[in-house]
């Protein structure tokens, strides 16, 4: 009998063990999550920033006794925005550096695929990736990957209909697009597009360009051709820049308007002074602003003046979503009570920005603001 007893004993702590592995990334004492962005490359900038914003806000949580006696620790891998490298890092994650859960992706492309072939399926939860993409915000009843995916931006409609209304105010009709060849130029495409509609108008022309690439020569000509009073930029900061350089050479001087992907300050600092005028549509709140909490909270986290930026303020938004997250699923965790208490984050207030998700809904939030570049290449709402 008491050999018996024995071994249903050691059978129930096999069965405990198997549980506790089933949800990698998680020790009495740290909590592991993933990262996948461009580190370096073209795009670099982006992710370093997004990073370090992360990491230093990890520091913090950790130095007040991490969540739930847990400090987190980061896994932050390259993808130089490549898709396939992005899925690759994705199973390196899941598989390798057995990351609990998932934050903090960049592109729509690439975040899509992931999500539809690795971490969705391994329903595993991802918080905020740089996209608004009508790809990444499916109903969960026509695409149950999209569980896993939660936004923190609101979409390329809200933030392309804020623009288009704005030029229509004004009394512009001739509207020409820049878009990226990908799915995030795509889906800015058919935001413009739609937006246009509302008011009976439709793109007076469109060029693209490559991922990854500043070559605008094949888009220059039908867009400068149409002569356009405005052109809505679907795009990155170099081909952003390159586009904007080649049009004022061959003396057009629309008006310019961008989507927050951009990265602010960097086309800034690779314009100069062709900078200014340029419209930016932001999806979080002025990193300069003291008057809204949410802001001052970043700034006192980054504690340099010269070092806050729209990227840095997204990113610390991602980790403050992530960490109520992690304490509102309890010391016991696991993904699927991450995934609950993600869910249950319905109209929360981080202090002057919200996040509402729902068992249906993944949106996160539908903020935007429209921003000019000043004088001396000062943003200006």
């Amino acid at each position: 009998m008491r050999v018996i007893k024995r071994l249903a004993c050691l059978g129930a702590i096999a069965f405990s063990t198997l549980g506790w592995a089933a949800d990698p990334g998680i020790t009495d004492t740290s909590i592991t999550l993933g990262m996948s962005a461009p580190l370096s490359g073209p795009n670099g900038a982006y992710g370093q920033d997004m990073r370090q914003t992360i990491q230093t806000y990890f520091e913090q949580v950790n130095k007040s006794g991490g969540i739930n006696g847990r400090k987190l620790e980061l896994v932050a891998l390259d993808d130089g925005y490549e898709t396939e490298k992005t899925l690759s890092n994705t199973k390196t994650l899941l598989n390798e550096k057995h990351a609990f859960a998932l934050l903090a992706y960049y592109g729509s492309s690439p975040t899509t695929e992931a999500m539809n072939t690795v971490f969705g399926p391994a329903k595993v939860p991802l918080v905020g990736t740089i996209s608004g993409a009508t790809s990444l915000r499916e109903p969960i009843a026509s695409n149950p990957n999209s569980r896993y995916m939660f936004n923190v931006r609101a979409s390329y409609a809200d933030e392309t209909e804020a623009i288009v209304n704005q030029m229509v105010s004004l009394g512009l009709k001739s509207v020409a697009v820049l878009y990226q060849n990908d799915g995030f130029g795509k889906s800015g495409l058919d935001g413009v597009t739609a937006a246009l509609k509302k008011h009976g108008l439709t793109p007076s022309a469109v060029g693209t360009v490559e991922r990854n690439s500043v070559d605008i020569s094949k888009a220059l000509e039908p867009i400068s051709k149409a002569n356009p009073q405005a052109v809505i930029m679907v795009t990155l900061y170099k081909p952003t820049a390159a586009f904007v350089k080649a049009m004022k050479k061959s003396g057009q001087n629309p008006m310019f308007m961008t989507l927050s992907p951009v990265g602010t300050e960097q086309l800034i600092q690779e314009l100069g002074a062709d900078a200014r005028g340029i419209g930016i549509s932001q999806v979080v709140p002025y990193p300069w602003n003291d008057i809204i909490p949410v802001v001052r909270e970043y700034q006192r986290l980054i504690n340099k003046p010269g070092a806050y930026s729209y990227y840095g303020m997204e990113a610390y938004l991602m980790a403050r979503t992530m960490v109520e997250g992690l304490r509102r699923a309890g010391k016991d965790l696991s993904r699927e009570k991450l995934q609950s208490a993600l869910e249950s984050l319905n109209n929360v207030d981080f202090g002057g920005y919200r996040i509402n998700y729902g068992n249906n809904g993944r949106l996160g939030s539908r903020y935007v603001e429209l921003t000019v570049v000043g004088p001396g290449g000062k943003i200006l709402k």
